[in-house]
């Protein structure tokens, strides 16, 4: 064992020390190789730098070069600018001064024209109030030559200035209404015989004369009871259901000792028919408190209002009209509830229409806008109850707001004669409005002021001097004078007929036209013996 151990140190320890020596002998050598190589590679890494460094030197001074010759083409772009921007505004400024010297110039011009009109108005004021001074001095004189002529001519003649006066106008007058009588006859007799061929004008011009609107309404309406009993329930506890049926409908009810009827009245005919329906409504169905009340106006106020655009759309398609505006198509339909003189309004406004339309293909007018003038003539009575001002203007105002033509607009509002005739349209859509409201049986009239009328007619008449009797015939469309022969002539005849139809028009109020008839008559009677 132990030699063992001993071979074995007497082997490895030779090895050892060799290694170690070789190990000393090996580290100098590698030092100073390494210490070489690092020597060479830090000369070439200098010689590189150097030459990096070089081209870095050179490569600063290429772009320093590049930046100072760019710098120095934009300094030489900007500066160029510059001296332009400076060369504009300096002719601007020369202009502006060119501008400014010439309108000084010319103010100096006008101010020197001014003046010199100045001192011409001033010298022509001098002259004027001269020649002023003078014409009134010439007048004086004229007026003082005057004075001794008339006082000459009054001594000469023994008439004073206004009995002279008096008697050259009355010499006058009296030639002049035997001209006009004569040139009137001479009228009238050429135009009897051109009558055919002045058709149009003759018949146009003949029925001119307008009817004066009457605003006599239905404003009650009546609704039938069953028993007396009902206008208890009507009335309610503490008169709470009469009063929730005139809040809702805007009407008053009337519950006397009238026997089984209740009395609806109100202006507007609309909410007169609205109550009217609710109520028979209210008697069928038998319920009668302020919710059902409320629950039955406003279902018949939805009928109302449909039926209202029903007639409306009917009327519109009966008369042949196209593309008028859906409002006014509604405003129409109101029309069926409205009454004047007891003739329904609606059925009014449509036979105007037919009437103008058959009378404007008969003359050659426009026919559409003779219908749609006469459809819409009397548009203003649906809403005259809400809306201040004639029926004229607010249908005027109406068919402006909804876009209908001039020449209908026109037609509205000259159909009473408020306006002047401007087209044969609007002569025909009066011409129109008359004939359908003064036709027999088209309104009612009380008997009192159907009388008054009359009346009323025969005192104009009567109030003219040489009027012998009148008669109010035909229903008072026709009054008829029998004047004195021997205080009227032919010629003032003419005259008084004429006078008292202007006397007629500015002083009374009827339906149509009214003739009058001025007779004349002298009678020689002798006998035979």
């Amino acid at each position: 064992m132990l030699n063992i151990n001993f071979m074995l140190m007497s082997v490895v320890v030779p090895g050892v020390i060799g290694a170690l020596i070789g190990a000393v002998i090996a580290v100098p050598t590698v030092y100073f190789t390494l210490k070489l190589v690092q020597k060479n590679k830090s000369e070439k890494d200098k010689i590189q730098a150097k030459s990096i460094l070089e081209e870095a030197k050179q490569e600063a001074k290429s772009l320093k070069k590049e930046a100072v010759l760019e710098a120095k083409e934009e300094a030489l772009r900007l500066t160029s600018e510059c001296e332009q921007d400076i060369k504009n505004r300096r002719a601007e400024i020369q202009k502006a001064e060119n501008r400014i010297s010439q309108r000084e110039e010319f103010l100096d011009k006008k101010e020197e024209t001014i003046e010199k009109k100045n001192e011409a108005l001033e010298k022509a004021k001098e002259d004027l109030a001269e020649k002023e001074l003078g014409l009134q001095k010439k007048i004086e004189e004229q007026d003082k030559i005057t004075e001794k002529m008339s006082a000459e001519l009054e001594r000469i003649s023994k008439l004073s200035k206004d009995e002279a006066k008096k008697e050259l106008i009355s010499k006058y007058e009296d030639e002049a209404k035997r001209d006009a009588a004569v040139l009137v006859r001479e009228i009238e007799a050429n135009a009897k015989e051109e009558a055919g061929k002045k058709a149009k004008e003759i018949v146009t011009l003949a029925i001119q004369k307008t009817a004066v609107d009457h605003t006599s309404e239905v404003t009650v309406s009546t609704v039938a009871l069953p028993n007396d009993e009902v206008k208890g329930r009507i009335i309610g506890r503490e008169g709470r259901n009469i009063r929730a049926l005139e809040s809702a409908t805007g009407v008053d009810l009337i519950i006397d000792d009238t026997p089984e009827a209740v009395v609806i009245s109100s202006f507007d005919p609309v909410r007169r028919e609205i109550a009217r329906l609710s109520l028979e409504k209210l008697i069928l169905d038998g319920r009668i408190h302020p919710a059902r009340i409320e629950e039955m106006v406003d279902k018949v106020t939805k009928d109302i209002e449909n039926t209202i655009k029903e007639e409306g759309e009917a009327a519109v398609f009966d008369a042949g009209i196209h593309g008028m505006h859906p409002e006014l198509v509604k405003l129409l339909g109101r029309l069926r509830y409205r009454t004047s003189y007891g003739q329904n309004v609606l059925k009014h406004s449509l036979e105007v229409s037919y009437l103008a339309g058959l009378m404007a293909a008969e003359v050659g007018a426009n026919v559409q806008i003779a219908k749609r003038g006469g459809l819409l003539h009397d548009i203003g009575k649906a809403i005259d109850h809400e809306t201040e001002g004639t029926h004229v203007t607010i249908g005027v105002d109406l068919a402006t707001k909804y876009k209908e033509s001039k020449d209908v607009i026109h037609c509205i509002a000259a159909h009473h004669g408020g306006v002047e005739y401007e087209s044969l349209e609007a002569i025909l859509v009066q011409t129109a409005d008359a004939i359908s409201s003064s036709r027999p049986g088209a309104r009612r009239e009380s008997l009192e002021a159907y009388i008054k009328r009359l009346t009323q007619l025969e005192e104009i008449a009567n109030g003219f001097k040489g009027v012998d009797t009148s008669f109010a015939i035909q229903a008072g469309r026709e009054i008829r004078i029998i004047v004195k022969p021997e205080e009227v002539s032919d010629e003032q005849a003419l005259f008084m007929a004429k006078d008292i139809a202007k006397k007629i028009e500015k002083e009374m109020e009827y339906p149509g036209q009214i003739k009058v008839n001025v007779i004349r008559e002298t009678r020689n009677v002798d006998y035979a013996k």
